[in-house]
């Protein structure tokens, strides 16, 4: 006997199994919390890199340097018209209405010459003060709300049991690469293996890589911490490779949404909101 999958969907059928608390009150707080911090610093942090759209390999920049690895600007046409210009390791692509020059006449700030449109940034106007303050409003609130989780899991072993991958777990990556790949999507107690592996790589690689390069960003803590800086090759690298660590991010909330709407919206979103999740018969709670 099977009934339909939670979301409605015709066709996504699953042996209908019990209830069973998959996430704990901890995970589900701090999770909502990084979202909303995730989607102000990454406004913000557009807004903060249309100042000086260009990005840098080393310790310094400059006209005098050769050291650029992505940039965004504008040029003026042959014909009078402005073009949009991004240049990504010396390749050079007319990105006119998404990048370097955007917006409409019927908008209230009209055609802009700027990096990233207004659309994409907060504030929406050139602001690099305010999107500053917003920046590392939330930066630090990402922060300590990281530093909870990872006591909080330490203590309730959702750190090892759910996060870190295990032996098994890499063993059993092939074949749960197979199933994601043929849209099978079993819904057990425990996270899949590549559920643990994503899981591992934002939260113990990419969460502290961008925090640290944003800190070795700042005059005080390159005073305080000077080998900081050093570790990533200057501030420059440090800003490139923190605006990388962004591009991945925003990557991994794609796909983060597009397996939530995959493997069934409502009995996700249901087990980061009351913590309930509805297994497979079959898997038996494993």
């Amino acid at each position: 006997m099977t009934a339909a999958d939670e979301s409605g969907t015709p066709g996504a059928l699953h042996p209908r199994g019990e209830l069973v608390r998959r996430q704990s009150a901890w995970t589900r707080v701090t999770h909502w919390i990084w979202a909303a911090c995730l989607f102000f610093l990454l406004l913000s942090g557009l807004q903060i890199f249309n100042a000086h759209p260009s990005l840098y390999i080393g310790q310094e920049s400059g006209f005098e340097y050769n050291n650029s690895v992505l940039s965004i600007r504008a040029e003026r046409r042959p014909d009078g018209g402005i073009a949009g210009i991004t240049t990504i390791w010396g390749r050079t692509f007319d990105t006119t209405g998404v990048l370097g020059f955007s917006g409409s006449e019927d908008e209230p700030l009209g055609r802009r010459v700027r990096a990233f449109p207004a659309s994409v940034t907060i504030p929406s106007y050139q602001d690099l003060a305010t999107g500053r303050v917003v920046h590392f409003f939330f930066g630090w609130v990402l922060v300590g709300t990281m530093l909870v989780w990872f006591i909080a899991s330490l203590i309730n072993g959702h750190l090892r049991r759910d996060i870190v991958p295990l032996g098994a777990d890499i063993r059993g990556l092939p074949g749960d690469v197979a199933s994601h790949a043929r849209f099978r999507f079993p819904r057990k107690r425990a996270y899949s293996p590549l559920q643990k592996l994503a899981y591992a790589v934002v939260l113990l690689v990419l969460f502290p890589l961008i925090v640290l390069t944003g800190l070795a960003m700042s005059p005080g803590i390159n005073a305080a911490w000077p080998w900081l800086i050093d570790i990533f090759g200057g501030r420059q690298t440090a800003r490139t490779i923190h605006f990388a660590v962004m591009v991945l991010l925003v990557g991994f909330f794609v796909l983060h949404v597009v397996m939530v709407l995959l493997a069934g919206p409502i009995n996700t979103m249901r087990s980061m909101i009351t913590g309930k999740y509805r297994i497979d018969a079959r898997e038996g709670g494993k």
